[in-house]
C-alpha cells in the first residue's frame, strides 16, 4: 500500500523555496535587477517640487510683473531684429527664472530618491540586445504576468483615486470659485492658486499611501523573483568551491585576518626568539601554563613586523638561530612547544627573567 503511493521527491527539487544567496543578489544587481518603487520617487519629486514652487511663487509673480512692464515698453518700439532679439531673451530669462528652481529641485529629488532606494548603480546590461525582448511569446507572457497585472491594478486605482479627490475637492470649492468674477485680478489668482495647491496636497497624501504599499510589494516581488531552488544553491556552492581565483582570494583574506590577530598578541609575549634576518617566534609563558605557547611567528617581512611590535612594547628579544628555526617549523600559532624543546626554551626564559630582575 505504501509502495503504491510512493512520492518521487525529485519532483520538488526545482521549486524555488530558498532565499537568494549573496552571489545571486550581486549577479542580479549587475544586471540592473533591483528592488525599486517608482511611486516613491514620484511622491518625493512632487512633494519637494510643490514646496519649492510654493516658496518661489511670490518671486515668480514679481518677475512676471516686471516682464509685462518690459513688454509694454517694447510695444511702442519699432519691430527690428534687435528689439525682437531682446524680447526673446527676456522671455527665455523669465522662463528660466520661473521654472528653473522647480525643475532643478525635481531632478535632484528624483536622483536622490533613486539612489536612496538602490544605491549608486551603473550598468549597461539592460541596453544589450536580447532576442527574447522581440519574441512575441515572451512579450505575451510579460503582458499576462502577475507583475503586469499588479501594475495595471495599481495604475487604475491611482487614476480613480486621484480623479475622485480632484473632482470632489473642486466641487467642494465651487462656491468659492464662482464668485471670483467679482474679485480683483491678483486676488482671484491667489484664490485659484490656493485651491490648486490644496488639491495637490490631498493628491500627494493619497499617492504617499499608495507609494508605501507599492514599496512593500516591490520588495516582496523582488525577493520572490530571486528565490532559488535547493539544487541551484548546491550548484552555486560547487561553482564557488571549484573557482581557483575565488579560493585564492578567500585564503588570502583568511591569511590577512590570521596575521592581524597574531600581531595583536605580540605585546602579550614573554620573549621573541629570532634568527636575525629570517625568523621571529613570540612565546608567552605564565605560571598557570603547563608549557610556553607560540602566540606569533613569521619569516622575512612578517618577522620584521613582529620584532618591530616587540620593540615598541618592550618585549625582550633573544637571538637563537637554531631554536627560532625549529619553533617556526614545528609549532603552530596557539600551540604549546613540544617536550624536546623544553630545555632550550627554559634556558631562554631563565635569561629573560634574569634580565628583568636587573632592570
Amino acid at each position: 500500500m505504501i509502495n503504491h503511493f510512493k512520492i518521487n521527491l525529485q519532483l520538488f527539487a526545482g521549486e524555488k523555496t530558498e532565499k537568494a544567496t549573496p552571489r545571486r543578489r550581486e549577479e542580479a544587481r549587475k544586471k540592473g535587477q533591483v528592488s525599486k518603487s517608482n511611486e516613491i520617487i514620484t511622491v518625493i519629486v512632487l512633494t519637494l517640487s510643490l514646496l519649492v514652487l510654493k516658496m518661489w511663487l511670490p518671486q515668480m509673480m514679481v518677475e512676471f510683473k516686471a516682464f509685462f512692464a518690459n513688454v509694454f515698453n517694447y510695444a511702442g518700439n519699432d519691430l527690428t531684429v534687435e528689439n525682437a532679439s531682446l524680447l526673446i531673451y527676456e522671455v527665455l530669462l523669465l522662463t528660466l527664472k520661473m521654472v528653473g528652481p522647480v525643475v532643478l529641485t525635481a531632478l535632484v529629488a528624483g536622483y536622490v530618491a533613486n539612489v536612496g532606494q538602490v544605491g549608486f548603480l551603473f550598468t549597461t546590461e539592460p541596453l544589450k540586445f536580447d532576442l527574447n525582448r522581440i519574441n512575441p511569446i515572451s512579450g505575451l507572457k510579460r503582458i499576462l504576468s502577475k507583475r503586469a497585472l499588479a501594475e495595471l491594478v495599481k495604475s487604475v486605482l491611482k487614476t480613480v483615486l486621484v480623479g475622485f479627490i480632484a473632482v470632489s475637492f473642486l466641487l467642494e470649492q465651487l462656491p468659492r470659485l464662482t464668485v471670483l468674477m467679482d474679485y480683483p485680478l491678483m486676488s482671484a489668482i491667489t484664490v485659484v492658486g490656493d485651491v490648486i495647491f490644496s488639491a495637490l496636497w490631498r493628491i500627494i497624501l493619497v499617492l504617499l499611501v499608495l507609494a508605501v504599499l507599492d514599496f512593500a510589494y516591490q520588495r516582496y516581488e523582488y525577493e520572490q523573483s530571486l528565490k532559488m531552488s535547493k539544487q541551484e544553491i548546491k550548484e552555486e556552492y560547487k561553482t564557488i568551491e571549484g573557482d581557483p581565483l575565488l579560493k585564492a582570494k578567500i585564503k588570502e583574506r583568511q591569511r590577512q585576518l590570521a596575521t592581524r590577530r597574531m600581531m595583536h598578541d605580540v605585546p602579550k609575549a614573554t620573549v621573541v626568539i629570532t634568527n636575525p634576518t629570517h625568523y621571529a617566534v613570540a612565546l608567552q609563558y605564565t605560571e598557570n601554563m603547563s608549557a610556553p605557547v607560540v602566540v606569533a611567528k613569521g619569516q622575512d617581512q612578517i618577522a620584521l613586523k613582529i620584532k618591530e611590535i616587540a620593540r615598541e612594547n618592550n618585549v625582550v628579544m633573544v637571538e637563537n638561530k637554531p631554536l627560532a628555526r625549529l619553533l617556526y617549523q614545528k609549532v603552530e600559532i596557539g600551540e604549546a612547544i613540544p617536550a624536546e624543546l623544553y630545555q632550550a626554551v627554559a634556558e631562554v626564559l631563565a635569561y629573560v627573567y634574569r634580565m628583568k630582575r636587573r632592570t
